[in-house]
């Protein structure tokens, strides 16, 4: 007898924007997307720590190909900063590594955030999944090794003092690019406050493109688990779906006809024509019947497909 393949799933393609709950982590919520929607693979744009709750968009099939576009996004998390303590995860997670009675007035919290605004160097935290000579460096930090990891350029587009609720903590709202650890905020604004200080909540409101209001509760996506007919309840399931080209918003769009469609699904470059054509560009979408079909680069007149899609 022959060997029985692994049984794949469905090829569903679309984006997932999860309302990532609490405790749980996202390599987690991925599996438990990927195993309700019964999908061939997954995949998220962005790591929320276990003890971070909010957005996290999880592609599903095709989708994955569009996953470092929405990587590249610009995020805004809502935070809150506990004074009086550093810890070596920078959350509430970790042991107290340094102390101090000393609390911020908001007036001085105030005045430190125009030096965090702008393009900023930052040093990621020790237990954060940065590599260091092919090493992570949360595993090195949790076999008791000192990590030093080396500063980095990050963005930070604007930062909001939201409020004090009391002397021991301070709410912000931060909106930045790719590669900022919100952690090393708390952190870096405790250290120069003189008071120390750590992430006691945090949750992600935006991954541009996606807006909050996108966002999808996984308690509501486990309840259509009691629909026992297969077909009813992967529907009510891929109804919360966005499309793949949805994403892509921030590329050039090119609309196309069939007979174009027909030499992209072949890997073959098609002719632009058109004063709307874009004259040359790393990125643009090609899209058929108001459906993604490719990803490519336009140049000399043409669009070269790198990337097709189911469509």
């Amino acid at each position: 007898m022959g060997r029985r393949g692994k049984k794949k799933g469905r090829p569903v393609s679309g984006w997932l924007v999860l309302d990532k709950p609490w405790d749980f982590g996202s390599t987690e919520a991925v599996s438990k997307i990927k195993w309700l929607f019964k999908a061939e693979k997954a995949g998220h744009a962005g790591t929320l720590d276990p003890l971070a709750s909010g957005m996290l968009p999880i592609a599903l099939g095709d989708a994955t190909k569009t996953v470092p576009y929405v990587m590249d996004g610009r995020k805004i998390y809502e935070f809150t900063v506990a004074w009086g303590e550093q810890r070596n995860t920078d959350d509430l997670e970790g042991e107290v590594v340094e102390s101090s009675d000393q609390r911020p007035d908001p007036a001085a919290i105030e005045a430190l955030l125009p030096s965090y605004t702008g393009v900023i160097e930052q040093v990621p935290p020790a237990f954060s999944a940065v590599k260091i000579a092919g090493e992570r460096a949360y595993d090195m930090a949790r076999d008791g090794e000192v990590v030093e990891i080396p500063a980095r350029e990050v963005e930070i587009h604007r930062i909001t003092l939201v409020g004090c609720p009391d002397a021991d903590h301070a709410v912000f709202e931060v909106e930045c690019g790719k590669g900022t650890y919100v952690r090393a905020l708390a952190r870096d604004f405790g250290r120069e406050l003189g008071c120390y200080g750590h992430i006691s909540a945090l949750r992600r409101t935006m991954v541009a493109p996606f807006a909050e209001d996108a966002m999808v509760l996984l308690a509501d996506l486990i309840a259509l688990e009691e629909i026992e007919d297969d077909a009813e309840r992967l529907a009510r399931l891929d109804a919360y779906l966005v499309p793949a080209g949805e994403a892509l918003g921030m590329l050039p769009r090119i609309d196309i006809s069939e007979d174009q469609a027909h030499r992209i699904r072949m890997g073959n470059p098609i002719i632009l024509r058109g004063r709307d054509a874009p004259v040359a560009t790393d990125d643009a979408c090609a899209f058929v019947r108001g459906q993604l079909l490719s990803i490519g680069e336009v140049a000399d007149g043409e669009f070269r497909p790198r990337r097709v899609f189911k469509a």
